[in-house]
């Protein structure tokens, strides 16, 4: 069986085609202001990867615009896809960390990969990608720059506002003392503030192993790092993080047919 599906993220847009084997394509593009046209660049990047065609294929949307996308009429809820997808590349784990552009959502499923309870923080920039990339702006640094810096802080400075303005006057300050803060230092204490917000959003549904990260931000090493450290234990993190909500989408669709549930 073959299907399909389409995670509408706040940046960029992922496509999973799913076959008996596994995943057989993807495809991620950025989004701009037309999301049908998007989703289908991002779907067809997937479809020619796996040498098919949209035809009667099965396809689910998840996101903030899954309802906006005409080929589908199914949707599901990010948190509950996430679930599913991480559970098909991990099945031992119990809690999920999404780390996405705006927002950052912590996912806690059972044994069977269905979601039992979540919490999200989108209501402020900070602990996101994008306050990330502000960060990296301030300190005239490339995000990756600022991931291999972080390894060689000898400490962390402070970063202790929650307020993602707030805490970019915390880091100029930093750049522009005198003498000023080590640009390392000031990477690490820039990524235990996010791993500060994001262990008590864990925190909220209860801390239990085994943990995964998904989302674009957990491609920054540097930061996974700083969350392994605070945890106390290492998380795992598969290859291509960002498409976990589309495998889960598509997991759905397929679980769709098989009980004669496809609208």
């Amino acid at each position: 069986m073959k299907t399909l599906g389409i995670d509408i993220g706040s940046l960029n847009i992922k496509a999973v085609v799913l076959e008996d084997e596994g995943i057989s394509g993807t495809g991620v593009v950025p989004l701009d202001d037309d999301i049908e046209a998007s989703a289908r660049m991002a779907m067809e990047k997937a479809l020619d990867q796996s040498e098919l065609n949209l035809d009667g294929l099965p396809v689910l949307a998840t996101g903030v615009g899954a309802k906006q996308i005409s080929f589908t009429s199914q949707q599901k809820t990010i948190t509950t896809c996430l679930a599913r997808g991480i559970h098909h590349l991990y099945p031992s784990v119990r809690m999920v960390i999404d780390m996405g552009a705006e927002s950052m959502t912590v996912v806690k499923l059972n044994e069977r990969g269905r979601l039992a309870d979540w919490a999200n923080h989108d209501k402020c920039a900070s602990g996101t990608g994008l306050f990330l990339q502000q960060m990296a702006k301030l300190m005239g640094i490339t995000l990756d720059e600022m991931a291999q810096l972080s390894f060689q802080a000898h400490s962390r400075a402070d970063i202790t506002s929650t307020c993602a303005v707030f805490a970019e006057s915390e880091v100029i300050s930093h750049v522009h003392r005198d003498p000023p803060t080590p640009m390392e230092d000031i990477a690490a204490g820039i990524y235990f503030s996010v791993v500060s917000r994001t262990i008590s959003l864990c925190k909220r549904v209860g801390i239990e192993k085994d943990i995964a990260v998904t989302g674009g931000v957990a491609l920054n090493d540097g930061l996974v790092s700083i969350l392994e450290h605070e945890l106390g234990f290492e998380v795992l993190k598969p290859e291509a993080p960002q498409i976990v909500a589309a495998l889960g989408a598509a997991i759905i669709a397929r679980e769709n047919v098989e009980k004669g549930n496809q609208k």
